[in-house]
């Protein structure tokens, strides 16, 4: 028979048992949180390249060292062979425009842009329609050859999961100059996710490609990043294009080879794989 002090003895282990788990419980809830909400930061980026935004969208390196938070990638415990070929001779241009270049596309049109990537070719049908500015600005940074010999400078591997490119300075702080306005923010695809720290998250499909921004309204430029695999994110970068299935079987390459430690200069974590586009182009159906 237990004897009444056993019996508050056991109640006391207990609840401290359970005390212990509720607590385990809150830890790791709240880095899974840093882990998505630094993954976030990721897509955040100057479209017309001078530096990181501030305030929400301050450098991840920033962030990361300030917050205590994990790094938007963890880095690959151990480094994959490069599953990528030699870029091709070349340098990526540095010109600037000022201003958006006029809307000429065809909207009733259909559109499809090709990254020819050292990892293989990225086919991706575009959605011209829905984001007219933006494909417009696609096809006119392809046929002046901006995108040529640039190397997709970020691939994050927790939180989202999203490979970014765009930027011929490679730093993830570069542009053409001039920024487009949002689109498409309540496309089809988007699905409405969970709230994190009051802000609605949207699951953006595997195969989406859409537009980095600073944070700040109608403030992309040339970067964008590619989904690989379903990633939570706010409704705030314009999706306008889809990545066919030979494209995402590239990206899964990329994606298993892994990515760098965070470079505390410029808050990226490189794919270790050698990701650059070798030749991007715009293509009217």
């Amino acid at each position: 028979m237990v004897s009444k002090d056993q019996r508050q003895r056991q109640l006391a282990r207990e609840k401290f048992l359970r005390q212990q788990q509720r607590r385990e419980a809150a830890r790791h809830k709240a880095r899974t949180r840093n882990i998505v909400i630094a993954s976030v930061l990721a897509v955040a980026v100057l479209g017309s390249g001078a530096a990181y935004a501030a305030g929400a969208f301050e450098s991840d390196a920033k962030k990361d060292s300030a917050s205590g938070a994990e790094p938007s990638a963890s880095p690959s415990a151990s480094k994959a062979p490069d599953p990528c070929e030699k870029p091709a001779a070349g340098k990526a241009k540095t010109a600037t425009w000022k201003k958006e270049p006029a809307l000429t596309v065809d909207q009733a049109a259909d559109y499809s842009m090709k990254l020819a990537t050292t990892c293989g070719d990225i086919d991706i049908a575009l959605k011209t329609k829905a984001a007219p500015h933006t494909v417009n600005s696609f096809k006119y940074l392809a046929d002046k050859g901006f995108l040529d010999h640039t190397k997709c400078h970020r691939l994050t591997t927790e939180g989202i999961y999203v490979l970014q490119c765009g930027d011929p300075t490679g730093t993830g702080q570069g542009g053409p100059g001039y920024t487009i306005p949002d689109e498409n923010l309540k496309d089809a695809s988007l699905k409405k996710a969970e709230k994190m720290q009051g802000t609605q998250l949207y699951t953006y499909p595997a195969g989406t490609v859409a537009m980095a921004n600073t944070g700040q309204k109608h403030s992309g430029g040339s970067q964008f990043f590619l989904v690989y695999k379903d990633s939570k994110l706010p409704a705030t970068y314009t999706p306008f294009g889809t990545i066919s299935d030979s494209g995402l079987k590239v990206l899964d390459k990329i994606a298993k080879a892994g990515a760098q430690p965070q470079d505390p200069q410029t808050g990226n974590t490189a794919p270790n794989a050698t990701v650059v586009i070798d030749k991007g182009t715009v293509t009217k159906s």
